[in-house]
């Protein structure tokens, strides 16, 4: 049975700040989103026509031009991608501004990056209702946004840490993914230890949803892990 993937949405993130920028990208990337980037209105006035992005995460106030006027002109030259506004001017005048100019939300600084992508899933489930959120390989599936993982009819409970691990290995079904890998992935700035906690939660996950036939989660000796059907 040939494994499918289902991409959770292309995104465009417009932010002037590097380090907040670079958070916001790494945190979607790993959420299974696309994600292009921009520092300035004039960046991401091109980056949206060039990368035609489902969802547009705008910084309002921009070096060059703020986040009002990005969203005027994309409108004007009939682009209409659904945008959330990142601002920490949160008043009923900016709000009433930027929804009238055709936005679609605000998430005001500073945020949680689960608020963020919750906020981006919602817009996108509205503006593309026929999207599932759904990763399979053979009769194992993964429901992106109920955190459901079933095994054939059986539902089977993970903890946060096993959950990641296997979204990180089914979103790259079919490759070997090294421990290393593994490690900067699922645990990124959570843990700083060595590569054999990867290895012990490999093993849980395979006596959780791998512990019949057929396998799923394979050992490359050498190399690192792979899942496919």
């Amino acid at each position: 049975m040939r494994d499918s993937r289902v991409e959770r949405g292309r995104l465009l993130v417009v932010e002037d700040e590097p380090a907040i920028r670079e958070l916001l990208c790494a945190s979607l990337r790993f959420a299974g989103f696309t994600v292009a980037s921009a520092a300035t209105g004039t960046e991401a006035l091109t980056a949206a026509r060039s990368e035609l992005p489902d969802l547009v995460l705008l910084d309002v106030m921009l070096p060059d031009r703020d986040g009002f006027e990005v969203v005027r002109r994309l409108r004007s030259d009939g682009v209409r991608v659904p945008v959330l506004y990142l601002t920490a001017r949160d008043g009923a005048d900016d709000r009433i501004t930027g929804l009238t100019i055709g936005g679609d939300g605000y998430i005001t600084k500073p945020f949680s990056l689960e608020e963020v992508i919750a906020r981006v899933t919602a817009v996108l489930r509205r503006t593309r209702p026929g999207s599932a959120e759904l990763l399979t390989c053979g009769d194992l599936s993964l429901d992106v946004d109920s955190h459901v993982v079933r095994r054939g009819p059986r539902v089977v409970e993970l903890s946060p840490t096993e959950f990641r691990l296997l979204h990180y290995l089914m979103r790259n079904s079919g490759r070997v993914l090294s421990k290393t890998q593994i490690l900067d992935q699922v645990w990124s700035h959570d843990f700083d230890g060595d590569v054999g906690v990867v290895e012990s939660y490999i093993s849980y996950l395979r006596r959780k949803v791998d512990s019949g036939e057929p396998r799923l989660i394979h050992t490359v000796r050498g190399l690192g892990y792979m899942i496919r059907p």
